[in-house]
């Protein structure tokens, strides 16, 4: 490790094998924690490379534990996390919107490492017991149309270094590779990003993958529409710019999104978006994000279909039934 530190503080960088082999290691206990921070940390001073990131994803999914739910052809929502801006799980709500709508969702979440509430954090809120077994998965997505997966039971990696994480509690790349390795390899992701290099890093990304996607981020500095600001949303071949007021809604205060100060309030937030009693700032941000989400799905749907569609599901408490039957099949 002492050399791969030395090369990466003078500025060079890892080839996609190299990068690989160390993150293997990294799992298998070969370097101490400090050792592993340093090693982050180089990576909160510059940017991470394609083939970097590349080489990392390519270590946590011949390690991770294999879902095959492609008969479903599921979609997962996710942001990189680490934008420090705190807001309540917006990613979550939009999956079990988008699942409501009646489509397919395999999330694929964590705790929070540097906000209050993670995926996993609002789920066992709700009494959710994380499993790995693949009946149960598949079970879960044929009755209620979405499945969760708790990252660090299939994802040895990311267990391994979530005391590290926790501890430095800033972002590092494992906040970058958490999209890229949900275990199902799902056919389609809504991909929220912190800035504009992580939005085009991760579309290089995805173009050398099969998965069809989306990639998002506020220009205010969200990994998610916020509705903030303007946005930008990258797909294979196409970037376009949005307003909150070209697609028919008022900009949010980022006060307005907070996700509170404990796992139980951000749950309290997020129990009152799927009921439908959330303000009005709260329950947008759910339906933009979904309906993004739905257009990769359908892109053969402008944006204005979809948003009906995301707005019908949260509207109609067609997304809390879905969440209720969810809670009900996984307690």
């Amino acid at each position: 490790m002492k050399q791969i530190l030395y090369k990466l503080f003078e500025h060079q960088y890892l080839g996609r094998d190299e990068a690989r082999t160390i993150l293997q290691n990294i799992t298998q206990g070969q370097y101490n924690d400090v050792q592993v921070a340093s090693l982050i940390t180089v990576f909160l001073m510059r940017n991470i490379s394609v083939e970097e990131l590349c080489g990392f994803r390519d270590a946590l999914l011949e390690m991770r534990v294999p879902v095959d739910l492609s008969e479903f052809s599921p979609i997962d929502i996710v942001g990189t996390g680490g934008d420090g801006k705190n807001t309540f799980n917006i990613s979550t709500a939009a999956c079990f919107t988008v699942a409501g709508a009646g489509f397919p969702v395999v999330k694929h979440g964590n705790y929070g490492a540097t906000s209050v509430s993670g995926a996993s954090n609002v789920m066992e809120q709700h009494g959710v017991k994380f499993t790995s077994d693949v009946d149960h998965l598949r079970r879960s997505i044929e009755k209620c149309n979405i499945a969760y997966l708790h990252a660090p039971l299939f994802n040895p990696a990311l267990k391994a270094v979530a005391p590290i994480r926790k501890a430095l509690a800033v972002r590092t790349f494992f906040n970058m590779l958490g999209p890229l390795v949900n275990p199902v390899i799902p056919t389609y992701q809504l991909l929220g990003v912190y800035n504009l290099p992580l939005l085009r890093l991760y579309t290089y990304t995805y173009q050398e993958s099969q998965t069809k996607f989306a990639v998002v981020h506020n220009l205010d500095g969200y990994d998610e529409i916020s509705l903030t600001d303007s946005f930008k949303v990258a797909t294979c071949g196409n970037e376009k710019i949005y307003t909150p007021e070209g697609l028919g809604f008022a900009r949010c205060l980022d006060t307005e999104l907070d996700g509170g100060q404990t796992p139980e309030e951000a749950a309290r937030i997020f129990d009152s978006v799927m009921s439908n009693t959330a303000t009005d700032a709260q329950k947008n941000v759910v339906i933009i994000n979904a309906a993004f989400a739905i257009q990769v799905m359908r892109p053969e749907k402008p944006i204005e279909e979809c948003i009906a569609l995301a707005k019908e599901s949260l509207e109609s408490g067609q997304a809390l039934a879905t969440l209720k039957k969810f809670i009900e099949l996984n307690n």
